[in-house]
């Protein structure tokens, strides 16, 4: 059976090393450098991002995208009253972790999240497709619902009343900030000695030490 051969699968990693004397002493640089490296490399949606969150002892983790980053942190889009929202008005910490599986790389990045300002919310949501707009009207993220026909007639109903102008962002939606204390970088090396610098912010600068694999 399939199963049977998960415990059999391999993969050897030689595409690059990670030296603590070459890298950025800025993580964010760092960050910047391996994130335009990915798109050069046309890696689909080089953006995307595992989130984790944790409430009541319980983790949660889904896929979300990357909509822009700065030295203040990394920013992503949502409905505040999704399950992920709800969990980080309980607990604002999460951990955030992009896999660029071509370039053999990972980075893991922990922190405290906010909401950004309803401005740059309102900016980013501007940007959107109508559809994409509309969809966040239309959604109640995270909620049952009884079928797909009537989570299509909801689209649906929203779509008809904006098709020609999108709809004003709704206040059950809008970006966070996720400001890093921690950001690992994750490079694959043979026989699974793996290269991994680990930046921690402190005493307002960044400090790296190097982990073994």
């Amino acid at each position: 059976m399939l199963r049977d051969e998960i415990s059999k699968l391999r993969q050897s990693y030689s595409h690059a090393t990670l030296d603590e004397h070459q890298a950025h002493a800025n993580p964010i640089e760092q960050f910047e450098q391996w994130f335009q490296e990915a798109a050069r490399a046309e890696i689909v949606e080089h953006n995307a991002m595992t989130l984790a969150t944790c409430v009541n002892n319980m983790p949660d983790a889904r896929i979300v995208l990357l909509k822009s980053f700065s030295n203040q942190g990394f920013v992503f889009f949502t409905n505040y009253n999704s399950a992920k929202g709800r969990e980080l008005d309980i607990n604002p910490r999460a951990a955030l972790v992009f896999l660029w599986k071509d370039l053999e790389r990972q980075v893991r990045i922990r922190g405290e999240v906010q909401k950004v300002p309803k401005a740059v919310s309102e900016e980013y949501f501007n940007t959107r497709p109508i559809d994409s707009q509309c969809g966040a009207v239309a959604s109640q993220q995270s909620q049952p619902i009884a079928s797909r026909d009537e989570l299509d007639a909801q689209y649906a109903a929203v779509l008809d009343a904006h098709k020609e102008n999108g709809p004003q962002m709704p206040a059950h939606w809008g970006g966070y900030l996720l400001v890093p204390n921690e950001i690992e970088f994750w490079q694959g090396r043979e026989g699974r000695m793996h290269d991994r610098l680990l930046y921690r912010h402190q005493n307002a600068k960044w400090d790296i030490t190097r982990l073994q694999p």
